[in-house]
């Protein structure tokens, strides 16, 4: 018998599998989790088996609607609100494959996703579109970026552990080596570039083994290759020292600061490069100039500033599922979605 469902979006899908390789068109789409395999967890699981036999699994159980209800009613005051990041055009993402489109927007998501369950502890602002409109929103804070990169380290990151004993060696090598570099010529580590060749002369390697691990180097998006001159490729090191622990991390990331004011995340730090230079990578913004409250319409007419407002209190709202309203004067982002 076929059950047909119709729901009313924004939706999500969750799909789970036992399949080592996933479809490459899915993975892009996804946000993708594994399952801890690790023994201390198989421990904690039969932990939490054999409590499930006790007198105190037996009152959770009965417990569990409770439970359930309480955390139901938390996520009905979170009322749909759009949410704005303040310097999202400084913030920096790995820009040398075309996957990274949709990772960047993942990232985007994770900002959001954070500053709406904190919609609470950030105030609601105002703003006026060109036709009139009263736009209330929250603004993200350097608090929701710093989890974001957290997130995105562990959800759309890689671990060192992944690499062969020798191409990691590898890449402790060229770390030195453009740290040295960058040192004596008074540059930014991005603006330091090498061959192969200059890699073979200075660690001695064979090219057969060098052009090995370099290219696993590259396939991990550790360093990007360039064109250079004729056919010559030339290397930047994208990695800058991230997971040595064997944790899980994402190359490019801007780690937040804050700035007078309001708690704005400073998407760059003043040594880095921006969109000058020929620096490219994690230095140069993903995104183009800031558009929104200082467009003005065809009319020439201006929105007017964002004014805050005093949060209210957190309503008991049982239908929030609508998504943040379109303007065409301030840039918002849907806080649903």
């Amino acid at each position: 018998m076929t059950h047909t469902y119709s729901v009313t979006g924004p939706t999500a899908i969750m799909l789970t599998t036992t399949a080592i390789d996933v479809d490459e068109e899915l993975l892009n789409r996804c946000v993708v989790l594994t399952v801890n395999e690790d023994r201390a967890q198989t421990q904690a699981i039969h932990v939490r088996q054999r409590h499930r036999h006790t007198l105190g699994g037996l009152l959770a159980a009965n417990d569990r609607d409770q439970v359930i209800a309480e955390h139901r009613n938390a996520q009905r005051l979170l009322q749909a609100l759009p949410v704005v990041i303040p310097g999202a055009e400084r913030l920096t993402f790995a820009d040398t494959s075309t996957r990274t489109r949709r990772d960047h927007v993942k990232y985007l998501a994770l900002i959001r996703a954070s500053a709406l369950l904190h919609q609470h502890q950030r105030p609601r602002r105002t703003a006026t579109t060109s036709d009139g409109r009263t736009v209330t929103y929250i603004e993200a804070a350097a608090a929701d970026v710093e989890l974001a990169n957290r997130l995105a380290h562990d959800v759309l990151g890689q671990s060192l552990d992944e690499l062969p004993p020798q191409t990691r060696r590898l890449l402790i090598l060229l770390d030195a080596h453009v740290t040295g570099e960058a040192t004596t010529r008074d540059v930014d580590r991005g603006q330091v570039r090498f061959t192969r060749r200059q890699l073979r002369e200075t660690f001695g390697w064979g090219d057969t083994q060098l052009k090995v691990h370099l290219a696993r180097l590259v396939d991990m998006e550790l360093v990007w290759a360039h064109r250079g001159t004729g056919l010559t490729l030339v290397y930047e090191l994208a990695w800058s020292g991230e997971g040595q622990d064997g944790s899980r991390f994402v190359c490019g990331l801007t780690p937040p600061t804050t700035t007078p004011g309001r708690a704005e995340p400073a998407a760059m730090t003043a040594d880095r490069s921006g969109s000058g230079g020929d620096r490219s990578g994690s230095g140069r913004p993903p995104v183009g100039p800031r558009s929104g409250a200082g467009r003005r319409d065809p009319e020439g007419r201006q929105p007017a500033p964002a004014q805050d407002d005093t949060a209210p209190e957190a309503p008991d709202l049982t239908n929030s599922t609508e998504p943040g309203p379109e303007t065409n004067g301030v840039v918002v982002v849907s806080g649903v979605g």
